[in-house]
């Protein structure tokens, strides 16, 4: 008896980490770390602004404390109110947004008394990897790669020859004091070198008011892979395999995956040794992650080093079946790694989506704020994992990041994780605001993207005049216009009937087809319907498409078979004018539908004028006016 006992207290002690945790985080993140400290028996403390006092995080959390108004500033960048609710609450350890790292942990050694234990790096490791140059000596120093470059300043053409043929190009010549892609020229000859050289001094000293250039290596059509690395204060390090982070806009990512398509068994070992090395090299002990640039030759290079939880981390956790939130937290708590670097597997591929309240059509992903008034995440389909901290009726305000969720899909092989994805962008159910499902989905089902040819430059390579959401062949326009007459008319039947039973005993016998005029586009398209039991036999372009569904018209999703391909469709707006907007294939489509006689009489039906919006200057995306640079009298 006494030794099971001392077995359990021995085993209970080997589990046991913090009692409660302080969460200094919003929206996904914070949810995240939340259902990991449930599961581990943590309690947990959220803070939040007074507009997120109804938050997910913070009715998640076992308790919840406001640290001030709206503005980051105010609230979750507000240490001081911070180290007050870590003292009232009595938090053994504290989860931060990486914002406030560096600064925070000063203060937070003034609480190493009382046995506040930060989750994540030591001061020492964010401060070495937040400096970029910093942490470029020490990855040189670490035998990682790094892009070849003259540190120097380029004092002419000549030399700036002699310096591009000792790197190799092409190379790219930049203003010392650059910023905005100003004063920057990529040359792939000698030629290009000496032109590119003068016109980016000259560049630079009007843009800048300094002519010194640098020049480095030009990594051609690069790929954005990162390594997640994993550390414990025993100096034992792990690499997780990598992550494919290319698609991006503005430098942003948007697309995720995990494994990369491109990397071979010894590139990939040789990226995460150079990860390791680079780890150990700061003494690294918690998650992160090493990024690089990698070109068309698989040589690859050190960009930068996230000393934190990266937002993508969710598909290295599918493939290799580790909670990286618990693993921070036993690594903070003392406990060495459970797992060796034999351990460490590759099972699958994920695919992860960064779903945001954007408007894609504006410069690939402009913010768009409102209250979400209806939200319904895809869980039904299989395989499917969402990481969100928002729900039906919260607000996307200007003041925090517009993302809404990450959708991340898993599969036994890459097609079919993006079949899973495509399935769940087209059961994402987000009204009340703008959203990017229509880019997500064009990216992961576009030719380029499935074959695995990508690079940071696809975004503005597959769309040269930006995105316009998905074209549509002959056979899915008729898809459509299918679709939008046999809902009409399904709606148009519902409506004679109350409860199951005809409106008026004596109405007629119903009828059994109609003749639409349904306007698509510039297009105005004829389309005959006839109801076949619970089908419904359509002719389009005199060809006869049947369709079929349940039609449960209360439903926000609407699964639609035509001719035997089932699609799973949105209609998010009708009025008694025949508009309707209806979203296929991720996109949303405005039509019209009209009976063949209301048609006819639209015509005479007096056009409203556009507004004339010459003399308005409107936003392009929500937010506050900080500046303006002109005043009355002044030319422009």
């Amino acid at each position: 008896k006494n030794l099971c006992v001392v077995h359990v207290s021995r085993l209970f002690f080997s589990l046991q980490t913090f009692e409660k945790l302080l969460i200094a985080n919003r929206g996904e993140i914070a949810c995240r770390v939340i259902k990991t400290c449930k599961k581990m028996g943590i309690k947990t403390v959220a803070i939040h602004s007074d507009v997120d006092a109804n938050a997910v995080h913070v009715k998640m959390a076992d308790e919840a404390v406001c640290v001030g108004p709206a503005p980051t500033s105010k609230s979750y960048l507000n240490m001081d109110a911070i180290m007050e609710v870590i003292k009232k609450t009595r938090a053994q350890a504290v989860s931060l947004n990486e914002s406030i790292c560096c600064s925070f942990l000063s203060s937070l050694s003034l609480q190493a008394s009382e046995g506040v234990t930060f989750i994540g790096p030591d001061t020492h490791a964010i401060q070495a990897m937040g400096d970029k140059i910093e942490s470029k000596l020490l990855a040189k120093n670490a035998k990682v790669n790094t892009i070849p470059g003259f540190d120097g300043v380029v004092k002419d053409a000549d030399e700036a020859v002699r310096i591009a043929r000792e790197i190799g190009y092409p190379v790219m010549i930049k203003a010392s004091a650059g910023g905005g892609g100003k004063g920057m020229r990529i040359a792939w000859d000698d030629e290009e070198t000496r032109e590119g050289f003068r016109f980016s001094s000259q560049e630079a000293a009007s843009s800048f008011g300094d002519d010194r250039l640098l020049i480095e290596k030009f990594i051609d059509n690069p790929r954005h892979i990162e390594i997640q690395v994993l550390a414990d204060n025993h100096g034992n390090a792990l690499w997780l395999n990598e992550r494919e982070c290319s698609i991006q806009r503005r430098n942003q990512k948007v697309v995720e995956e995990a494994p990369s398509t491109f990397l071979d068994p010894e590139t990939r070992r040789a990226m995460g040794e150079q990860a390791v090395a680079l780890a150990k090299a700061v003494k690294y002990s918690s998650a992160g992650t090493v990024e690089f640039l990698v070109d068309s030759s698989k040589n690859f290079y050190f960009l930068e080093m996230n000393t934190r939880l990266q937002v993508e981390h969710p598909v290295t956790e599918c493939i290799t079946g580790l909670d990286l939130v618990q693993e921070m937290i036993r690594v903070a708590k003392g406990y060495p790694l459970r797992h060796k670097q034999a351990d460490i597997p590759i099972n699958g591929w994920a695919v992860e989506c960064r779903v945001y309240a954007e408007d894609p059509y504006k410069s690939f992903g402009l913010p768009s704020i409102g209250k979400l008034s209806q939200y319904q995440e895809p869980v039904h389909v299989p395989s499917v994992r969402v990481d969100s901290g928002i729900q039906q009726g919260s607000d996307i305000s200007i003041y925090y990041d517009p993302m809404i969720s990450k959708l991340i899909t898993y599969g036994s092989n890459r097609a079919e994780a993006l079949r899973r994805m495509e399935e769940a962008l087209d059961n994402y159910v987000i009204r009340g605001v703008a959203h990017n499902i229509s880019l997500l989905r064009e990216v992961i089902t576009h030719p380029r993207f499935v074959q695995g040819d990508i690079s940071t430059k696809f975004l503005p390579e597959v769309y040269p005049d930006g995105f316009k959401g998905h074209k549509l062949t002959d056979l899915e326009r008729r898809e459509l216009l299918a679709t939008a007459a046999s809902l009409y008319v399904a709606e148009q039947l519902r409506s004679q009937r109350f409860l199951g039973t005809p409106r008026i005993p004596i109405a007629k016998s119903k009828r059994s087809s109609w003749e639409l005029c349904v306007r698509l586009g510039d297009g105005i398209y004829p389309v005959a319907v006839s109801k076949d039991g619970t089908s419904f036999s359509v002719e389009v372009d005199g060809m006869k498409l049947n369709v079929t569904s349940e039609w449960n018209l209360a439903s926000p999703l609407l699964s639609v078979t035509v001719d035997g391909t089932r699609r799973t469709i949105q209609r998010l707006s009708r009025n008694a004018s025949g508009d309707t907007s209806i979203q296929f294939l991720g996109t949303v489509y405005k039509l019209q539908i009209l009976t063949k006689v209301a048609a006819e009489l639209s015509k005479y039906m007096p056009e409203k004028a556009a507004e004339d919006t010459s003399s308005i200057l409107r936003s392009p995306m929500p937010g506050a006016v900080v500046a303006v640079s002109v005043k009355p009298g002044d030319t422009v």
